[in-house]
């Protein structure tokens, strides 16, 4: 068993966020697949991006999304989109597929109702969509749908592949927005059945987002894992970035079952060590034993967005340790940004735009340094383009 105390847990999360030193722009896809970039709410992954690489622009992200498509989003972590690299992809897909009915169900929280309504598993559900998405975007040759317009296409299909289900409320508005019973299932059964690689979101310019076959957007399928890999592979990167750390935070951290992530975890069992992290028992992969010990001192200030990829750590208190700050950053709705300055949270920030200028509203923790304030106009200078403006200014 090693000792490691939060000063150095955090050292070694921020060196491996790339927080501590930003890598050159063409390490994109490579930084992207370290560990998943949440994308919602939409444009936060170009800007968890832009500071770790040095110099990176919105048309780069664009390019490798739209163009080289060496970046895809898919649905992952907690059942929120996410952009990894191609050849990452079925680390943060194929590493998240259910693989009991307790552990699907898990995924999809709130569908017990709408399960209950046609007898239907979760698993059952999550199949007639695999078996219907094919069908439905097939013909579309990539352009792909709005979610609202594949929840009423596939809740159609698996109706007329499917007619018992129109013995239930299938077509029977249930509250949630405009969706009847049967919208509504199949829309929460997308969230597992992204996770098979079958469908990928489509970028657009402006508007809802789009969803398209996965092949068809890159012209070929996501690269084959076998299912333990892909879950051995998510422990592995998890605690790559967020050790040291425990099954029950990494069950959270990824939005699976506590009993899912057991199983993962297991798969990991011979490439583990022990920590003691304060007063509690943790782990880590042993080969990161002596980066835990030896990371550089972070230095300069990053404006983080909200639900930044260093921000879903479950370890709170390592980033913040005032309970009632904590509360400012981690909220139901409405998360704000972050200011990092040597590697403490120091502050939150807001943006405003107002035509082609950002305003961004910064609300400190503690007195900033004249150092700090200048990083900080320089780094809203540098976020400008990525949320569409042309000049920031900072109010504090």
């Amino acid at each position: 068993m090693i000792a490691v105390d939060q000063q150095h847990a955090r050292r070694f999360r921020l060196a491996r966020h790339r927080l501590t030193r930003p890598e050159p722009r063409c390490a994109l896809p490579e930084v992207a697949g370290a560990i998943g970039v949440q994308h919602s709410p939409p444009g936060s992954a170009a800007q968890s991006l832009r500071v770790r690489l040095d110099g990176l622009t919105p048309d780069d992200v664009d390019a490798a999304l739209s163009e080289d498509r060496n970046l895809v989003q898919v649905w992952s972590l907690r059942g929120a989109p996410h952009v990894v690299g191609v050849e990452d992809a079925p680390v943060f897909t194929t590493g998240l597929i259910p693989d009991d009915e307790e552990s699907c169900r898990s995924f999809i929280r709130g569908a017990e109702n709408h399960l209950a309504a046609f007898g239907l598993s979760a698993a059952a559900a999550v199949d007639h969509v695999l078996d219907a998405l094919p069908r439905v975007l097939d013909g579309l040759d990539g352009r792909g749908l709005t979610k609202d317009e594949l929840g009423v296409a596939l809740a159609d299909d698996v109706a007329s592949q499917q007619p018992s289900v129109r013995t239930g409320p299938w077509e029977d508005p249930d509250g949630l927005g405009s969706n009847t019973y049967g919208q509504s299932l199949v829309r929460f059964a997308l969230y597992v059945a992204g996770l098979h690689g079958t469908v990928c979101f489509v970028p657009t310019d402006k508007g809802a987002a789009r969803f398209a076959l996965t092949r068809q957007w890159l012209g070929s399928p996501l690269p084959g894992w076998d299912h333990s890999r892909a879950r051995a592979e998510l422990v592995r990167r998890y605690l790559r970035c967020h050790a040291p750390s425990t099954e029950r935070e990494f069950a959270t951290w990824a939005g699976v079952s506590p009993a899912y992530a057991s199983r993962s975890w297991d798969l990991l069992a011979d490439e583990l060590i022990e920590v003691q992290y304060g007063r509690s028992r943790a782990w880590a992969l042993a080969a990161d034993a002596e980066a835990l010990h030896d990371c550089p001192e972070p230095a300069g200030a990053r404006l983080l967005p909200p639900y930044d990829p260093y921000l879903s750590t479950r370890d709170r208190k390592s980033i913040i340790a005032d309970p009632p700050l904590q509360r400012q950053v981690w909220r139901t709705v409405g998360n704000p940004g972050v200011i990092l300055a040597d590697g403490e949270v120091v502050g939150i920030w807001r943006p405003r735009k107002n035509g082609r200028r950002l305003t961004v509203r910064v609300e400190p923790f503690t007195a900033l340094s004249s150092a700090t304030r200048t990083a900080i106009q320089e780094e809203a200078a540098a976020m400008a383009p990525f949320r569409g403006a042309q000049t920031a200014s900072v109010e504090i």
